[in-house]
């Protein structure tokens, strides 16, 4: 993986720690994603209990090795259970989404960690600091259904 610099242009500096997650503008948004894969990987929720697990699996439109979607534009019409990550959707989904996520920090007032790319200053940061699933995951069409079991990680998440 090569190391890409964060353009600090575009964004506010230390942003995340002046405005609500509510109040962002779509770039600086869409920068506090760590670009970790986590998000992306399948889900299988306990019917009974409601409590998710998480598997090594990946969407369909996930790189496996750079943690970037394949089509982020469309991603929504092209996977019907695609969950988009706005200001409107994240109280209800905060609960699911992956301890170390930027969204689910912040939400919870906490901050952001050293190594996420806003704070390094580079987009392999996340990689480097082993939190990614780069390299670690399973494209969906490379596995059965009632095989998705079989790949629940803990951990990680």
């Amino acid at each position: 993986m090569t190391t890409d610099p964060i353009d600090r242009q575009n964004v506010r500096p230390r942003f995340w720690e002046t405005y609500r997650l509510e109040d962002l503008p779509r770039n600086e948004w869409e920068a506090l994603c760590d670009g970790c894969g986590k998000c992306c990987l399948l889900k299988l929720e306990d019917e009974d209990t409601g409590q998710v697990a998480y598997t090594s699996i990946s969407c369909r439109l996930l790189d496996p090795d750079t943690c970037r979607c394949g089509n982020y534009a469309l991603r929504k019409q092209l996977v019907a259970g695609c969950v988009i990550v706005t200001p409107e959707t994240l109280e209800t989904i905060v609960d699911w989404m992956p301890r170390s996520c930027a969204y689910r920090l912040l939400a919870e007032g906490e901050t952001l960690p050293d190594w996420h790319p806003l704070i390094s200053g580079t987009t392999d940061s996340v990689h480097k600091a082993g939190v990614s699933f780069a390299g670690t995951m399973t494209p969906e069409y490379e596995v059965e259904e009632d095989d998705l079991e079989d790949y629940i990680v803990e951990g990680m998440l």
